[in-house]
């Protein structure tokens, strides 16, 4: 049986205290080859390192989320080149991008922000995991300025079929989450549809956007087989054809 792969958990969250060890022991048991770990500021960039160094089959990301760019300075891109330069493990840039949902940074300072880690990915070579919520345009925009030059990840992808699309001329492979198992999601079920299987990767998002049956409850890496599952129902392929190829894609895109 082919294995699956979730690109992109936060194991280092608080939530995995109690279990993060046995979860991760049960990777053989739950068919999953490997997983990544991306931070979202610098501390949780430090911990996913340490994670990655300390566990065969997590890898890491790094990078400075929007809900945290007013932190970013001189010092912390410092840290975040030594830190992706520094370790094997690291085998990406992010998560980083928009949030004009929540504001939490002023958009002016999100947008240097997003501009200057795209800036460090062309510079350490590595592909980026991007965050992007009420600000897809503007993030296709700029993204577009780096075409052929950064490529990467559309992190547990909202949008339409039509902007994915776009995004995958560019060069970027979209990553569905829990949410396309939800019966009020006929949006992400289009994309699962239509997406070639050679532009799709799939993640849990854990502790995030669990998917059903689970929803409700805190996500977890196993849970990655149900988004595997409904991908595959709305396509009406076996399950193994969107596996064998969500992982290869994966591992291409990772270096891994």
């Amino acid at each position: 049986m082919s294995k699956l792969v979730d690109t992109h958990i936060h194991l280092n969250d608080s939530r995995f205290d109690e279990d993060r060890e046995k979860l991760i022991q049960n990777f053989e048991k739950d068919n999953i080859l490997f997983a990544v770990n991306p931070g979202d500021t610098i501390e949780t960039s430090r911990s996913a390192v340490e994670l990655a160094n300390t566990h065969k089959k997590i890898y890491a990301a790094v990078g400075i989320h929007p809900h945290s760019a007013t932190t970013y300075n001189e010092d912390i891109e410092k840290e975040l080149i030594q830190l992706a330069r520094d370790n094997e493990k690291v085998v990406a840039l992010g998560e980083f991008g928009l949030d004009f949902y929540r504001d939490f940074s002023p958009r002016d300072i999100q947008e240097k922000v997003f501009y200057a880690q795209l800036e460090l990915a062309k510079k350490l070579e590595l592909p980026i995991l991007i965050h992007t919520r009420d600000a897809i345009q503007l993030t296709y925009d700029i993204l577009e300025e780096y075409e052929k030059e950064v490529s990467g990840i559309m992190h547990s992808f909202s949008g339409s079929w039509e902007m994915a699309e776009r995004f995958i001329s560019i060069g970027y492979t979209i990553s569905l989450s829990g949410p396309v198992t939800f019966k009020n999601a006929p949006t992400l079920k289009e994309i699962a549809r239509k997406i070639d299987l050679k532009d799709l990767v799939i993640e849990t998002d854990s502790p995030y956007l669990t998917p059903e049956p689970f929803r409700g409850k805190r996500n977890q890496p196993s849970n990655v087989y149900f988004v595997a599952k409904t991908i595959a129902e709305e396509k009406e392929i076996p399950i193994e054809d969107v596996m064998e190829a969500t992982t290869e894609n994966a591992k291409r895109i990772f270096g891994i």
